[in-house]
Formats: structure tokens, sequence, C-alpha cells
């Protein structure tokens, strides 16, 4: 949730579309940081 505030609490696009794409990369970025936050197991033989 932090990550969320850091990107802004509210959408700045005043057009429907635009506001739909700003969500998108808000989702794209938080999907990023999730993905580099996520550790890697390697099961050890």
């Amino acid at each position: 949730m932090r990550c969320f505030k850091l990107l802004g609490e509210r959408v700045m696009a005043r057009d429907f579309d635009r506001q739909v794409a700003e969500l998108q990369v808000r989702a794209a970025i938080l999907n990023r940081f999730t993905r580099l936050g996520t550790p890697t197991t390697v099961a050890m033989p």
C-alpha cells in the first residue's frame, strides 16, 4: 500500500480514457515492485 500512496492517491487525468491508461500504468509499476520484492527459491540437491 505504501508504494501505491507514493504514486499518488488521486487520478490526475480528467478524461476517462486517460484515467484508465493512468491506472493501468500504476498497476504495471506495482506489479514490477512486487516481482522485484518476491524471493526466488531454489531447491538444494
